[in-house]
C-alpha cells in the first residue's frame, strides 16, 4: 500500500509536467490561429453602409491588395485623417460606428482590414500587420493627408500596429485604446502556467516602443476590461516621452460600446487633434 502510494506522488507531478508540456506544444503550434480571429467573409460596400464612403483598396510591399473604406468628413472639414488599426477581431464592417462618429467631428476617416480580414488575401502576422499599416498610410498620403495631418487609432492589437507605424512614420498624434505593454505581458497575464514569452512568434512591443514616439498620446481604457488588464494601459500612458491623457471610461468592458465608440472615446480624439494641430 505504501508502494502505490509512493508511486502515485511520483506520478501525478510527471502526469502535470506532460499535460502542461502538452498544452504548450499546442499553443506554440496554433498561437496565432489564438491571437488572430477574422471575420473572414466579404464586407459589404462602403455607400451602403456610411453616407459618401468609398471603396477603396491599399497595396502592401508584399504584393497583396487589401479592402478598406475611405469617409469623408460631415460638416466642418478639419483636414485631418484619423487612420483606425482595428483589434484582433472582425472587421472593418464593426468599427463603421466609430467612422461615424469621428467623421461627425469633421475628421477624414480610413478603416482597412488586415490580411486574412473581411476577405482580403494573407495571413496575419506582425511583420504582416506592419506592412498593411504603412499601405493605409500610404493610401492617405496620396489623398492629400500625410502623417502630420492625421492621427494614428489603434484599439488593442491595433495599439501595438499604430505605436511601430508611428516610430517609423511620425503621426500629428496617436491615440490608443485599451493598449497592452506587449503581447507577451498580455499572454502571460492569461497564461501564467505557460512559458509565454519563450514562445511567441509575434510581439508588439508597445512599452518599449512608446517611449520612442515624440508626439501628443492619448490612452482610452476602461475600468472594467477583463482583456487588457487597465494597469497594463495605464503603464503605456506613464512611458509616453510627452504626458499623456489618461482617459478612463467607468465601467467599460474591453469590447463594450463606450469604449469602442462612445462619447468619451470621440471627445478624446478631438482634444488629442486639437493639442496637436
Amino acid at each position: 500500500m505504501a508502494a502505490r502510494r509512493g508511486r502515485r506522488r511520483v506520478l501525478v507531478p510527471i502526469a502535470a509536467v506532460i499535460v502542461v508540456a502538452l498544452l504548450g506544444v499546442c499553443m506554440w503550434s496554433l498561437q496565432r490561429s489564438l491571437v488572430y480571429l477574422p471575420a473572414r467573409g466579404d464586407v459589404p460596400s462602403a455607400g451602403s453602409v456610411l453616407h459618401g464612403a468609398e471603396d477603396v483598396r491599399l497595396r502592401t510591399s508584399d504584393g497583396l491588395e487589401l479592402g478598406a473604406w475611405l469617409v469623408p468628413p460631415r460638416g466642418a472639414d478639419r483636414d485631418t485623417a484619423v487612420l483606425v488599426a482595428n483589434g484582433n477581431a472582425g472587421n472593418r464592417l464593426t468599427r463603421a460606428p466609430l467612422a461615424r462618429a469621428l467623421a461627425g467631428e469633421g475628421f477624414t476617416v480610413l478603416l482597412f482590414d488586415y490580411r486574412g480580414y473581411g476577405g482580403n488575401p494573407g495571413l496575419p502576422s506582425e511583420e504582416g500587420l506592419a506592412a498593411d499599416a504603412r499601405a493605409a498610410a500610404d493610401l492617405l498620403v496620396a489623398r492629400g493627408h500625410p502623417p502630420e495631418r492625421t492621427v494614428y487609432f489603434g484599439e488593442s492589437l491595433g495599439t501595438g500596429v499604430v505605436t511601430a507605424l508611428a516610430a517609423e512614420r511620425p503621426p500629428a498624434a496617436l491615440l490608443l485604446r485599451s493598449p497592452f505593454t506587449s503581447l507577451a505581458d498580455l499572454g502571460a497575464h492569461h497564461y501564467p502556467f505557460l512559458p509565454v514569452r519563450a514562445l511567441l512568434w509575434d510581439r508588439y512591443p508597445v512599452l518599449d516602443t512608446i517611449g520612442r514616439i515624440d508626439r501628443p498620446v492619448t490612452v482610452v481604457l476602461g475600468d472594467a476590461d477583463t482583456i487588457v488588464p487597465p494597469r497594463q494601459s495605464l503603464a503605456v500612458a506613464a512611458a509616453a516621452p510627452r504626458s499623456a491623457e489618461p482617459v478612463v471610461v467607468a465601467g467599460a468592458g474591453h469590447n463594450d460600446a463606450a469604449l469602442t465608440h462612445g462619447s468619451e472615446v470621440v471627445a478624446a480624439t478631438v482634444r488629442l487633434a486639437d493639442r496637436a494641430l
